[in-house]
């Protein structure tokens, strides 16, 4: 099933373990293309970090759609195409960056995630912990002033 994410904010986990994978927010598309394609169980979950309205879509039903609008599929197919573009950006810059270099990008992208996220799960999804992040977030304000 695909879910379309309408109103406020998830976390994306795998299920063996509680690191954050993504911040998902409003009108973001998620899906599990693996498990999707091969109608078997996901190994991943969603946790709502805040009320959430999802639009659920069924496999057999979008089948369905592209075949009678081949041009739904064509518009589909570019939009994964430009949002696995992101992700392939997003990880490279994250592999490549210190946590406060990731603390940072996120202050310039993503800065109203810092008061919308816990910080213990804000920490886990930059890949530290939330003792680490309370120095980063310290150093920040002292190079400030």
């Amino acid at each position: 099933m695909k879910k379309i994410l309408m109103k406020y904010m998830t976390r994306f986990t795998t299920l063996s373990e509680e690191a954050q994978q993504a911040i998902l927010e409003e009108i973001q598309i998620i899906s599990n293309f693996n498990h999707h394609r091969q109608e078997k169980s996901s190994t991943c979950s969603l946790i709502c970090l805040e009320n959430c309205v999802l639009v659920v879509g069924d496999f057999g039903f979008e089948k369905d759609m592209y075949n009678k609008y081949s041009q739904l599929e064509t518009m589909t197919r570019t939009m994964i195409e430009l949002n696995f573009g992101e992700v392939q950006d997003e990880l490279a810059s994250f592999l490549a960056s210190t946590p406060e270099g990731r603390y940072k990008a996120l202050l310039r992208k993503r800065p109203y995630l810092v008061d919308r996220v816990p910080q213990h799960q804000l920490a886990s999804y930059l890949g530290i912990t939330p003792e680490s992040l309370s120095r980063i977030k310290k150093r920040i304000k002292e190079d400030k002033f």
